[in-house]
């Protein structure tokens, strides 16, 4: 596979971006990735349809089980959200250096910045600077998606423990119910954050449509195979915050 060419500045100190292509997501990052798409989809269709059962089927509900059904999918696809939000976890600690780019940095005046001149950037209809890894702005995405994914994991095995009192889960995340007001509430709440989370994924899924129409770097091929397109003036995140 062709990589990117890379060529030493005036002093030497930084490399300078050549265009080409450079290998950017590794595989356990490629693979959370589309485990975390399949499992919202799938979570969030059958979650609207636990919380509002259309399309009910006539006749003995004994002969049916559509609920039944429908709930072992939601918490099977559940632990698949989790199994994949723990695989890119690690992979931020093991992975190469655009596994860890745009991580928000909440102390520094600069990432607010930065976040500010990428929301500005994405109004804009001409091709400006592109991240190879991910911008500050994707950074701020990524870390509350995770932090409501970790939210929805903690009410949602703690709703699940209600069907089996006094064993592993409920002791594991069970105290979470009197804590946030009740069963109910925690249903409220476990519902609203999935909203949130459709809302990220709506606006993740427009920036990248912007991103194959205006940027043309590849990046949808790059969660499928790994590297992505560079020209000259490419802000190469090859680090920890860019």
């Amino acid at each position: 596979m062709a990589t990117i060419s890379q060529a030493k500045g005036a002093h030497g100190a930084h490399p300078r971006l050549i265009a080409g292509r450079k290998y950017v997501w590794e595989f356990p990052v490629r693979l959370s990735h589309w485990v975390n798409a399949i499992a919202i989809f799938v979570l969030f269709a059958t979650g609207l349809y636990i919380a509002t059962p259309v399309l009910v089927p006539v006749g003995e509900a004994s002969k049916h089980f559509v609920m039944g059904k429908v709930r072992e999918l939601h918490f099977a696809f559940g632990f698949a959200l989790l199994l994949g939000v723990a695989i890119r976890f690690y992979w931020f600690f093991v992975g190469n250096n655009y596994a860890r780019s745009g991580f928000p940095m909440f102390w520094k005046l600069s990432w607010y910045k930065a976040i500010l001149n990428q929301m500005i950037a994405y109004t804009k209809l001409e091709r400006g600077h592109v991240h190879i890894g991910h911008n500050s702005l994707a950074g701020a995405s990524y870390a509350a998606f995770f932090a409501m994914c970790g939210f929805e994991g903690l009410t949602g095995m703690a709703l699940y423990s209600e069907s089996n009192p006094g064993g592993f889960w409920d002791k594991l995340t069970g105290w979470c119910l009197p804590l946030l007001g009740g069963s109910f509430r925690v249903h409220t709440w476990h519902h609203l954050v999935a909203w949130l989370i459709m809302v990220i994924v709506l606006f993740h899924i427009y920036i990248v449509l912007y991103d194959v129409s205006l940027y043309r770097d590849g990046l949808l091929d790059s969660i499928v195979a790994g590297p992505k397109f560079v020209e000259p003036g490419d802000h190469d995140a090859d680090t920890w915050i860019s």
